[in-house]
């Protein structure tokens, strides 16, 4: 489903000591959720699974409007093979609501909206032959305490080339997808922290027949605590996609990228 592993950018900030791990705010936890008041950014540069010299820079800023409730928007740009071939992938806006936070359970409800690419490899700014509009709806859950977490996630995902288009039998942009998730993060010391990810990207429509029914993004990284609102981080990232019925492929090598977040 993803080409293109969004990972993170190794960024310098000025370090004024790691803070105790468990005082940490913003340290590459997938259950984080900002305070009120709190804007949070989190920077990515990575590269293609199977080509190393092509990457990929994203960007997600957000703000948490109450402890529970928090928005984003996020945006990326891509390159193929030198600056000449590069793409504005796309603007989004997610949504997250924290229905469940109190004690070490957490379970949010998820919706976001994005419109892509707005400019495509030698195309024209938003070209409208182009241009895809994708849904997203889910949850997030998990269990979480101040040496680890565990993390699941479910979404559907909806995409066309008219916003509010939402036939099944538009043969030429429809696409159906249901996104299955699981995380997991441990603080192993003041200043260190891992996290492991597994995405199952299942096409429910005519795209999945039987040539890309699905795939895997697969992410280990290790991040370092900055001080108890900074970190920054590097990551791998491996791509396997269902090639047919029973068949399972890996792509040629690994993805190598970075990440840098900040809550302010």
């Amino acid at each position: 489903m993803k080409k293109i592993a969004l990972t993170s950018l190794l960024a310098v900030f000025a370090a004024t000591g790691a803070q105790a791990a468990a005082k940490n705010v913003m340290d590459g936890n997938p259950l984080y959720m900002p305070k009120a008041g709190h804007f949070f950014s989190e920077t990515s540069l990575g590269s293609q699974t199977n080509e190393s010299r092509d990457w990929t820079l994203g960007e997600r800023f957000g703000f948490g409007i109450t402890d529970n409730l928090a928005v984003a928007v996020k945006t990326s740009m891509s390159e193929i093979g030198g600056f000449a071939n590069y793409a504005w992938n796309e603007i989004g806006l997610d949504v997250a609501y924290r229905f469940v936070g109190e004690g070490a359970w957490k379970v949010d409800l998820i919706g976001a909206y994005e419109v892509g690419p707005m400019r495509a490899y030698h195309h024209n700014f938003a070209d409208e032959d182009l241009t895809t509009y994708v849904w997203t709806a889910g949850m997030r859950a998990g269990y979480a305490t101040k040496d680890w977490s565990l993390m699941a996630r479910a979404n559907f995902i909806y995409a066309n080339s008219e916003s509010f288009n939402w036939a099944y039998d538009d043969d030429m942009w429809a696409n159906h997808v249901l996104n299955i998730g699981f995380g997991g993060f441990w603080r192993m010391s003041d200043y260190w922290s891992g996290v492991v990810t597994a995405d199952y990207y299942k096409i429910l429509d005519h795209y999945g027949k039987p040539e890309a029914a699905g795939s895997w993004d697969l992410t280990a990284g290790l991040n370092l605590n900055i001080d108890a609102t900074k970190y920054i981080g590097a990551y791998v990232t491996k791509e396997i996609n269902h090639v047919g019925k029973g068949n399972w492929e890996g792509q040629d090598g690994v993805g190598f990228g970075a990440k840098f977040g900040i809550d302010f």
